[in-house]
């Protein structure tokens, strides 16, 4: 089972680099996209429901903002969008996709980048995230949280962590919050368990400032997250670059 998250940074625009003609290279069994920035009335048939896919879509009220959405090459048996938390909720960040006993998540968590309005937003946004978390985790269900947790875990995680540490996105308390996450509640970062070390080439997110990409200098934001068994599964995974469809990279994973 090969599984790709990808924040689109606007569905239109990823379209417009390429992201179909890519795709069908892929031969991915479910793609989980965030920030897809449309509503359904914006979208072709291309993108609604691509050649061999079923697509599904949260999105947000606002036009041209958030959203999420999966691509499957199977019918899910339910489709779950939002977490039933009104004002997250009108932002389009969650839909989970159920086939079996599997649930395949798409997750865009807020940035509170731009300001303190946002950032207190977002750690309520956590706060009433992680019991859905710790309840998902004990469904007994083999579940993976694709998306932009826009949360960088470690030092290794970003280039310029000595500089970032009083930044929106590696916080102490965001990145406590994705320690207690994995040590408290048992998810596993699925990358960091097939690459535990690896730096500079798990970037999944480069700002558009200055030469972040030419440079390198990224943060790793992008996480697929899984509960064990599934993530025991786990294969292979990579981060795509040889195009660029948005300012996030493809995570890539491959499981048995």
């Amino acid at each position: 089972m090969k599984i790709i998250s990808l924040n689109l940074n606007g569905i239109r625009s990823a379209t417009n680099k390429g992201l179909y003609a890519w795709l069908k290279t892929q031969d991915a069994d479910i793609v989980c996209m965030q920030e897809i920035k449309a509503q359904v009335s914006d979208l072709t048939t291309q993108m609604l429901n691509p050649e061999g896919y079923f697509g599904y879509f949260h999105y947000a009220d606002k036009k041209g903002y958030s959203g999420v959405g999966i691509y499957s090459k199977v019918q899910p048996d339910a489709v779950i969008e939002g977490l039933g938390i009104d004002d997250i909720d009108r932002e389009g960040r969650y839909i989970e996709a159920r086939f079996g006993n599997l649930s395949v998540v798409s997750l865009y968590l807020p940035s509170g980048s731009s300001g303190e309005e946002r950032q207190s937003f977002k750690f309520s946004v956590m706060d009433r995230f992680m019991p859905h978390l710790q309840a998902l985790k004990q469904s007994g269900r083999d579940i993976v949280i694709c998306g932009d947790w826009n949360i960088a875990h470690q030092d290794i995680d970003l280039k310029n962590y000595k500089g970032n540490r009083k930044n929106s996105g590696f916080l102490p308390e965001e990145r406590a919050w994705l320690t207690t996450l994995f040590e408290q509640t048992g998810w596993i970062d699925v990358y960091r368990k097939l690459h535990p070390d690896t730096t500079d080439a798990s970037y999944t997110w480069w700002s558009n400032r200055g030469q972040a990409w030419a440079k390198n200098v990224g943060w790793r934001i992008d996480y697929q997250i899984a509960t064990p068994e599934l993530a025991n599964k786990a294969l292979a995974t990579s981060i795509y670059k040889d195009e660029r469809f948005s300012d996030h990279a493809p995570l890539i994973v491959e499981y048995a």
